[in-house]
């Protein structure tokens, strides 16, 4: 069932036509991936099927009562109140006592414990996991989501990717995240220069049907040139001689010579550009570091070695960023040494892009830098070395102003390179970047001559770049040899105290004024059949499906059919949030928590 369709749409922002006549059409259970590359027009796609925005042509179309869950970038909340109340303010009345309890749920898992702090007390990734719960828990045919890993750390993208292969309704989202493309598309829709490419399967899937459209158009092109040359001979050698030619090959000849030619694929193509590093790089001693009290770091050593390549993981605020502001100086460690080797030149891209005059135009950015760099292919101009960064040459001359969020951050991570380092730290650098440029940047860590250190939480761009992950948890820094697969099939999961209680067999102790939880009476008897009626539902929806398939002359009888496939089909999202919430509540009283009393 078709549950919407957007038609012929077109839009133009600031000043550019990012969607060009373009139609797309979600049914239920389909998983959609968004691609391309930044400023193309994916959020603004996203925006338009939520109705959050309006095409300047075209319609969208949704089916009668769907209901749609939308994830922005930056999550929409108050400037104030409770995290719990900015969750599920946006649900029905009747639904947020139903609902509280999964909202807390969901907030748990997602590390926020406390669901009555102010929501301006959240940092930045809890506010984007606050933001995920809030979509979670809105009852929803069709979740939207834009980036939704962006800013939050590797358990978190984990705990959300799960979250999505048990969600029943339609996804379409945008995201670089390979891994989220593999493991939960089905299908994917690349945005590229104004037009919209599906493609059945996931990311790998893409890349295969990719590269065959690539190269299709480039045999088209080839054909097209030599025959262009062949007419273009004939025309040329009988044109004075003769006064009358064919007119279908004359013909051909103007549709040859007009024709559209295809661009060529834009890609990021970095030349490796370092200073010459001396025998003595970093060497931390012993450091320690504490921040309002909390351990992030506690008597660490290590040298970096010349060629390294380390990602570093762990949960939000386990002391990462700082980490890499203390290797460059900014911060200093409370308590051992860090000392740096007189021919490092460190390139630090900080998640932030720091500060850039809207005003000022792109090449001048860059011309502040440096000019000319000498790359192992030659001297590269300010101006050449935007071009492969894919800023063209009108854009060149644009202000800083009108470029998107992923456009300004590949232009701050060109500003960094073109300072030729020799020891690269990067924070996040996957957050806003699109997946060409991902690509390009890890086939250019990969030939940079120098050590490489990455904060990240895009497991797929670990893959490719660690050799050595270092885990930041409750103070401790744990070093693993491997990339990010290697260290997951290693790593010790956080202790779950609950869970290791009721295992250990040690009754946990009841404070005064705190009862166990335990089911009423009635919620009892509904945990003992709901997995039998949610059986049955889907037993009548399958019947209710072949009576259709049966009804396809009768008018009349098809309708109501359809009729009573959508209530039992709303049922079922009924029974299944019921059977969420029960099952998640049978688990805590297996686990012998205890709640307030009054």
């Amino acid at each position: 069932m078709i549950l919407l369709s957007a038609q012929n749409i077109s839009k133009t922002y600031m000043e550019r036509r990012v969607l060009d006549d373009v139609s797309f059409f979600l049914n239920s259970g389909d998983k959609v991936g968004i691609i391309g590359i930044n400023g193309t027009g994916k959020s603004t796609l996203l925006r338009i099927l939520a109705g959050k925005e309006q095409p300047d042509s075209g319609s969208v179309i949704r089916t009668n009562g769907i209901r749609i869950s939308y994830l922005p970038q930056i999550p929409e909340f108050d400037a104030s109140g409770s995290v719990l109340e900015q969750v599920i303010r946006h649900l029905p009345s009747d639904l947020r006592d139903a609902k509280e309890y999964e909202a807390r749920s969901v907030l748990r898992q997602f590390g926020i414990t406390d669901c009555e702090r102010d929501i301006s007390a959240l940092s930045g990734g809890e506010r984007r996991r606050a933001g995920i719960a809030a979509a979670l828990v809105q009852p929803s045919d069709v979740l939207l989501l834009d980036e939704p890993t962006n800013h939050i750390d590797n358990e978190t993208a984990q705990l959300l990717e799960d979250q999505l292969l048990k969600y029943r309704g339609a996804i379409v989202m945008v995201t670089h995240d390979r891994y989220f493309l593999n493991k939960i598309c089905r299908r994917i829709a690349e945005v590229d220069r104004g037009g919209l490419y599906l493609c059945e399967g996931n990311y790998s899937d893409y890349l295969a049907y990719k590269a065959q459209r690539e190269a299709d158009a480039e045999a088209a092109e080839r054909k097209n040139k030599a025959l262009y040359r062949r007419e273009l001979e004939w025309i040329s050698r009988g044109a004075r001689a003769r006064g009358t030619k064919s007119k279908d090959r004359i013909e051909r000849f103007e549709q040859l010579k007009n024709r559209d030619i295809p661009a060529e694929t834009g890609t990021v193509q970095m030349q490796s550009v370092s200073s010459r590093l001396g025998r003595k790089t970093v060497e931390l001693s012993q450091i320690s570091k504490t921040i309002d009290g909390k351990p992030l770091i506690t008597d660490f050593s290590y040298i970096i070695a010349r060629d390294a390549r380390i990602g570093i993981v762990g949960q939000n605020g386990a002391g990462k960023s700082t980490f890499l502001r203390m290797l460059t100086g900014e911060v200093l460690p409370d308590a051992g040494e860090i000392v740096t080797g007189e021919t490092v030149k460190i390139g630090y891209v900080s998640q932030e892009c720091g500060e850039m005059d809207p005003d000022q135009r792109v090449i001048d950015y860059i011309r502040d830098t440096a000019n000319i760099v000498q790359t192992p292919d030659g001297p590269v101009t300010a101006a050449q070395m935007l071009e492969q960064f894919l800023f063209t040459p009108e854009l060149q001359w644009s202000r800083i102003g009108k470029l998107s969020g992923g456009e300004r951050k590949r232009l701050f991570l060109l500003k960094i390179l073109m300072s030729a380092p020799n020891i690269l730290l990067l924070d996040e650098p996957t957050n806003d970047l699109d997946i060409a440029t991902l690509t390009i940047l890890e086939d250019y860590l990969a030939h940079f001559q120098g050590a490489v250190i990455a904060v990240s939480h895009d497991r797929y761009f670990l893959d490719k770049l660690a050799l050595e992950i270092f885990e930041f948890r409750d103070g401790q820094c744990t070093r693993f040899t491997g990339n990010y697969s290697d260290y997951a099939e290693k790593r010790v999961p956080a202790a779950e105290p609950e869970k290791s209680k009721a295992a250990s067999g040690k009754k946990e102790r009841v404070f005064q004024g705190a009862v166990r939880l335990k089911f009423s009476y009635k919620e009892q008897r509904e945990y003992e059949t709901i997995e039998d009626d949610i059986a049955a539902l889907e037993q009548q929806i399958a019947e209710t499906e072949q009576a259709i398939a049966a009804s396809s002359s009768d008018y009349v009888a098809l309708q109501q059919l359809t009729e009573q496939r959508e209530q039992l089909s709303q049922a079922l999202s009924d029974k299944m949030d019921r059977w969420v919430y029960l099952s998640e509540l049978a688990d805590r009283i297996e686990n012998g928590e205890t709640m307030q009393k009054g």
